[in-house]
């Protein structure tokens, strides 16, 4: 079975396979509008704080676990440990990306509608009072959110029905680039609209008052969603690296990268947001939004609405590869599945959950007042995923690597077997995985849920 696998080519392209997994609508949509929600420059330093003091190391602990057993999430904890307890991190990780793909392909829905939109030209001339209304309209119909729901779900399968090398990685080597180039284009174009200045001063200006252990919950969770871990993503996504790459190298580049990519989306659209007199606290419609105006305004804007908005597509499409790579290879590996019967298979189960989520979004909506716990299908897997599942998975995870999985197991992989001249470096980071990740995420739980 380990020599049919396929592997990516170099550690570059596995970085940059890792990269398209942790740069998708998380850095574009929800990382600005929840910095909008949660007091601006303040929660980006808690964000960041979460991102190294808890997510490094956590998605270090699945980069060691994936190409230690070159397996799927459900096989490789099976290998590492005869815990039934820690066993259950496969399980959790299955079910929080069931989860994810219900809300996350609504989301990627909108940005393959707002694609044609630009393409047919709904934004020419567009006032912001105008782009609040195309948006409604998007979220509130009947049909089109499902179709272009199902769009992105059947483009997603068919990039995966070639694999690895000739799905997977050609994609991504080509997308990234471009993902990012189009972000400064756009962030310096809006740094230059009038009253830029106010939305730099939102984005590096803390409000420390706004600050609540809720908040640092939801930075942890979005810091967890961003970089991919606690679904087994990055699990799946490093049981196909190559022997010689560094997991802890691979770790800190794709951590600053990413948060590169969400300060320029930052950049991107809050200077808009006070230009154009629009609320920062704005909610999920904030990219949608803004993005059209601040291209109005752009000779040529048209054109760069258009590969923009194509470009996050392809972001959103990345990101959601990597999910369902979790449910293909578990379904292969583990049910003996082919590789097109367990896409076709769960082609059809996001299809039947994420409709239905689809049709909870907006007051009015068919389904927005069915509730769980009081909440519509929609926001219920958006914090089922983001403040529950994923955060619990990744205690999980560091817990298991940290005192289940043997010591000289952990210090292989993260040396590559002593070929790597980081025995400092590795300790160090064992050390943080070990004890101080999964305190500081206990904590982060016990004083918000109690």
């Amino acid at each position: 079975m380990e020599k049919q696998r396929e592997r990516f080519s170099s550690s570059l392209t596995a970085f940059l396979a890792t990269l398209s997994s942790a740069v998708g609508l998380g850095n574009i949509w929800m990382f600005p509008y929840m910095v909008g929600e949660n007091g601006g420059a303040a929660f980006i330093i808690v964000y960041l704080c979460c991102v190294f003091f808890i997510g490094l190391p956590t998605l270090i602990s699945e980069f060691s676990i994936g190409r230690g057993t070159r397996k799927n999430l459900l096989g490789a904890t099976k290998i590492v440990t005869e815990n039934r307890v820690f066993r259950s991190v496969g399980i959790i990780g299955i079910i929080a990306s069931y989860s994810i793909l219900f809300f996350y392909t609504v989301v990627g829905g909108w940005v393959y509608s707002y694609v044609f939109k630009s393409i047919i030209g709904t934004f020419r001339g567009i006032t912001a009072e105008g782009t609040a209304e195309i948006f409604r309209a998007t979220t509130l119909s009947m049909v089109e959110p499902i179709a272009w729901q199902l769009a992105i779900v059947i483009v997603a399968s068919i990039i995966l029905a070639f694999g690895v090398k000739s799905g997977i990685e050609k994609i991504t080597k080509v997308a990234m680039p471009l993902l990012v180039i189009l972000l400064i284009i756009c962030a310096g174009r809006s740094l230059t609209l009038s009253g830029a200045i106010d939305g730099i001063v939102f984005l590096l200006k803390p409000d420390f008052s706004k600050i609540s252990f809720e908040v640092v919950l939801t930075a942890l969770g979005l810091a967890f969603l961003k970089l991919s871990i606690g679904t087994g993503s990055m699990t799946t996504y490093s049981s196909y690296f190559t022997s010689d790459n560094s997991l802890i190298g691979t770790g800190t580049k794709l951590a600053f990268a990413d948060t590169g990519v969400s300060l320029l989306a930052g950049l991107a659209i809050f200077p808009a947001v006070f230009s154009f007199g629009l609320e920062p606290t704005g909610g999920p419609g904030l990219l949608f939004n803004t993005l059209p105006l601040i291209f109005e305004k752009v000779p040529g804007g048209e054109v760069l609405l258009v590969i923009f908005f194509m470009l996050t597509a392809m972001a959103a499409t990345m990101a959601t590869i990597s999910i369902i790579e979790v449910l293909i290879a578990t379904f292969i590996e583990e049910f003996k599945f082919t590789r097109r019967k367990a896409i076709i298979i769960n082609l059809f189960i996001i299809m039947f959950i994420g409709s239905l989520t689809a049709l909870s979004v907006g007051e009015g909506a068919l389904l927005a007042e069915f509730k769980i716990f009081n909440y519509n299908l929609f926001d219920l897997f958006d914090v089922l995923t983001s403040k529950v599942l994923l955060p619990l998975n990744g205690l999980l995870f560091v817990i298991l690597c940290g005192h289940f999985v043997k010591k000289e197991y952990m210090k292989k992989e993260l040396t590559n077997d002593g070929l790597l001249n980081n025995k400092a470096l590795a300790d160090s980071v064992y050390f943080n995985i070990k004890y101080i990740t999964p305190v500081l995420i206990i904590i982060v739980f016990i004083k918000t849920f109690i």
